[in-house]
């Protein structure tokens, strides 16, 4: 069953933890948001594959935008 990861926030992605095929464990480090001048550590909510990855550094990304698409086990 897929998980979306989508903004929490509109801000621009400073990096990004994880590719596609990527095994992911609950709380693994996905990608880092910065907005409003703070850094935002997005986490892997459940243990998973990377599915796909919808956005490169340095992307704007607006609120509710999907990120990443995680296939959990």
């Amino acid at each position: 069953m897929p998980v979306e990861i989508t903004a929490p926030m509109s801000g621009d992605i400073l990096e990004i933890s994880v590719k596609v095929g990527d095994q992911v464990n609950a709380e693994d480090e996905l990608l880092i948001l910065e907005a409003m001048k703070m850094e935002n550590a997005l986490m892997a909510p459940r243990d998973g594959v990377i599915k796909s990855v919808q956005i490169a550094k340095g992307d704007a990304v607006e609120k509710g935008m999907l990120l990443i698409e995680l296939e959990a086990r």
